[in-house]
């Protein structure tokens, strides 16, 4: 087992036009229960977004922010029962990105690695917003629901380009 770095913030890398995203969390919570975050749609939208997923390998992510968007529709490409979820992310006119979550037992709680590889530039700022949403899963793992700001994103990334710096972002 594998403990966390104590730096909170994200990796990002680049490669070529995109970027690669990760982080690592440990939670103090059952992996059943945070893999229940991470694949039950109730759960997903306490810390996340309107998700409509068929939990298994070939099956649907579809992603709203709201209910009046448009579905965003993605197809589970990698999928182990209570381990690991990897699904593609659509963008017009760009590669799918690839979003994937791993969960490993650590102790009473688990240690999640999460990565989203091909992050368009337009999109760099998700960053921050993975950031803010991840911290979000242990209240979602209790049934409470995460409310996010642009201006919490916002702050968040003003700190990730700062760490970056001029060849980062």
């Amino acid at each position: 087992m594998t403990r966390p770095p104590e730096d909170h913030m994200g990796t990002v890398t680049r490669t070529g036009d995109t970027f690669d995203v990760s982080y690592v969390r440990r939670f103090a919570r059952p992996i059943d229960k945070v893999w229940a975050a991470i694949t039950v749609p109730e759960r997903i939208a306490d810390w996340f977004a309107i998700v409509d997923i068929d939990p298994r390998l070939g099956g649907h992510y579809r992603i709203r922010f709201s209910p009046e968007d448009t579905a965003a529709e993605g197809v589970i490409v990698e999928f182990e029962e209570g381990r690991r979820l990897t699904h593609t992310w659509p963008d017009e006119g760009h590669p799918d990105a690839l979003v994937s979550y791993e969960l490993e037992p650590d102790g009473e709680g688990c240690i999640l690695r999460f990565s989203q590889k091909g992050v368009p530039i337009q999109w760099i700022d998700s960053v921050a917003g993975w950031h803010l949403f991840l911290d979000a899963i242990p209240g979602a793992v209790d049934g409470v629901k995460f409310l996010w700001t642009k201006a919490a994103e916002t702050a968040l990334m003003d700190l990730y380009r700062e760490r970056l710096g001029p060849a980062g972002l």
